[in-house]
């Protein structure tokens, strides 16, 4: 098991020497989350610190098929990319289990950090400083030919100080070619751009083309939300939402916020995905935005007071990749025994 070059045995699952994780230097802590498809441990690896998401192979061949697509994909995409505001990518290895090591992030997801500050709203300056780094984020990923399709406050994780977002789980990222027409596994559907909820509708295996002005749909839906710091499409299951968006052209309303940042918000999620602003013009017109709004007394996120164990919807898969959103991250490790991190080969059978 300590060599590396049998971890990727097909061509789907081959991957640069470099990031091939060693099992053996592996040391899985207390978990950390929990989806349909994958758990998530915080852990340590050559004494870094890490999170470590173990995919569940599946039962049935169509399910492992598929499972293990989606981990070649997302390994290779962390891969291929790196930027300041995407999780930073250690590594990953396929035996014993499917494995991918990303950094840990202690701030937790976007998600549950607007819970917590209900009702009150974030900073103008704050919640900007957010959206230009999941515009940034998201302009490096198209700029490698690379579609989200699943951006949402879920796969946003904070850094342990609450100043930046880093975007996380690229398990249905794909990559974007003009000839190719995309599959219809698809992302969060409260999020989802109309012309994606619509290739949910057809049947198993049609295909239907998009492209990556999708993403620009869910950003502007994220950005509603930042200002707000309300759930966009509130009283709708997501299903209607979803429903409502794609077939009656419904959006949140735009009509109480300033006039320039309304402008983005509304290019953003246009019916046409062809009037979408790409994420290098976000950027701009953002920038222009906060250079005109005057500067606060304090620039600081507000502190968290909820307690992190407050009852949550029940999240997406997958997309708790990185977060340890725990204060006492560090002393609840070493106080008892139970949380010590193990060796990865001593406890992958129950992890997994």
């Amino acid at each position: 098991m300590g060599s590396g070059n049998g971890f990727f045995s097909t061509q789907e699952f081959s991957l640069d020497a470099k990031w091939l994780i060693d099992p053996q230097q592996l040391f899985v802590g207390p978990k950390i989350g929990e989806g349909a498809h994958a758990k998530v441990y915080e852990g340590k690896y050559k004494n870094q610190n890490v999170a470590i998401k173990v995919v569940r192979r599946g039962e049935t061949p169509e399910q492992i098929a598929r499972r293990e697509g989606r981990f070649a994909r997302e390994v290779a995409m962390l891969s291929k990319v790196q930027h300041k505001n995407l999780v930073k990518f250690i590594g990953a290895c396929k035996e014993p289990v499917m494995v991918i090591v990303t950094e840990l992030l202690l701030g937790g997801t976007l998600r549950k950090y607007l819970l917590n500050m209900r009702p009150k709203c974030l900073d103008m300056h704050v919640a900007i400083g957010f959206a230009l780094d999941i515009a940034r984020a998201m302009e490096c990923l198209h700029s490698h030919g690379i579609i989200h399709r699943d951006l949402k406050p879920e796969n946003l994780i904070l850094t342990e100080d609450h100043k930046t977002v880093k975007l996380a789980d690229l398990g249905l990222a794909r990559e974007e070619s003009l000839t190719e027409m995309m599959t219809a596994e698809t992302g969060t559907y409260r999020w989802m751009a109309p012309e994606l909820y619509s290739t949910v509708t057809l049947r198993h295996g049609e295909k239907k083309h998009y492209n990556h002005k999708v993403d620009a749909y869910s950003f502007a839906i994220v950005l509603w939300e930042l200002v707000h710091n309300k759930l966009p499409f509130e009283g709708m299951s997501n299903l209607q939402a979803a429903y409502a968006a794609a077939f009656k052209n419904v959006r949140p309303s735009a009509e109480d916020l300033p006039e320039d940042l309304a402008s983005i918000v509304t290019s953003c999620w246009q019916e046409d995905p062809n009037a979408r602003p790409n994420f290098s013009q976000i950027i701009q017109m953002l920038l222009h935005y906060l250079s005109t709004i005057p500067p606060p007394d304090s620039v600081m996120p507000p502190k968290r007071t909820t307690s992190e164990n407050a009852v949550l919807p029940p999240e997406s898969p997958g997309t708790s990749s990185l977060m340890a959103a725990r204060d006492d991250v560090g002393e609840t490790s070493k106080a008892t025994e139970e949380n010590r991190p193990r060796s990865f080969f001593f406890c992958f059978s129950q992890c997994y």
